[in-house]
């Protein structure tokens, strides 16, 4: 068996990369239902664990979630879309997800109770 070697463990590294994404392109994650008005997600509107929850089309696109806000309580969530279409917030943002409903679901289960502050970008 050839030796172990830092060319070889960074080549095998390669191919391990390459392989992953050739993955994540043919099987992109389930994107939300466009709105046909905005070509983005869908608005939303509902109370999930005893917090309303909203999403809708924004003006300007202020941040990074192209043009759409999410809200907690009428607080905004700061909320991003990947370049994968999948969504992150400020709350759970390690934990990617596939539409914003799911961005404020996940935000709501993680605030167990507590109040959104709202997130001032400078």
């Amino acid at each position: 068996m050839p030796e172990l070697t830092r060319r070889r463990a960074l080549g095998a590294a390669a191919v391990l990369a390459a392989a992953a994404g050739s993955q994540a392109v043919a099987a992109p994650p389930a994107a939300a239902v466009p709105d046909p008005h905005h070509g983005g997600p869908e608005s939303f509107e509902e109370v999930y664990r005893g917090r309303r929850i909203a999403g809708r089309p924004t003006a300007g696109g202020h941040h990074h979630g192209a043009g759409y806000g999410v809200f907690i309580d009428g607080v905004e969530l700061h909320v991003m879309q990947n370049a994968d279409s999948s969504w992150i917030s400020v709350i759970s943002h390690y934990d990617p997800v596939p539409t914003p409903r799911a961005a404020a679901r996940a935000a709501v289960v993680e605030l167990q109770g507590a109040p959104l502050v709202p997130f001032r970008a400078n």
